[in-house]
């Protein structure tokens, strides 16, 4: 199981950290990635980050404000989110793939988080 919590209500150039925490299975060896669902639109990728943090990946849209780490000892993935606008205003859901490596597709993840929502205030 993953719970996804830090989700709020920032102002537009505010920060927040979401953190992932697993349980249930062998988190040391699951790629993680984060995507983001904004109302009426498709779930789409944001980041993702393999079994031992060695490969990353953004969607350009982040790139250069959103930092993605993991944590093995604590079973947890987090998502620092810098400089945030409204226009990332979403659900933001993470994921895990039992295959350990990271991807932008969600094809390639086996379980989801509930997902907790980020609303970025102008």
């Amino acid at each position: 199981q993953l719970q996804a919590s830090g989700g709020g209500l920032v102002q537009a150039g505010g920060s927040l950290r979401l953190s992932c925490a697993a349980s249930g299975g062998i988190f040391s060896s699951y790629g993680m990635g984060w995507f983001r669902q904004a109302l009426g639109k498709e779930r789409e990728f944001v980041s993702a980050i393999n079994w031992n943090g060695g490969r990353i990946y953004y969607a350009d849209s982040v790139k250069g404000r959103f930092t993605i780490s993991r944590d093995n000892a604590k079973n947890t993935v987090y998502l620092q989110m810098n400089s945030l606008k409204p226009e990332v205003t979403a659900v933001y859901y993470c994921a895990a793939g039992a295959r350990g490596y990271a991807s932008g597709s969600r094809r390639d993840y086996d379980v989801w988080g509930q997902g907790t929502l980020v609303t970025v205030s102008s």
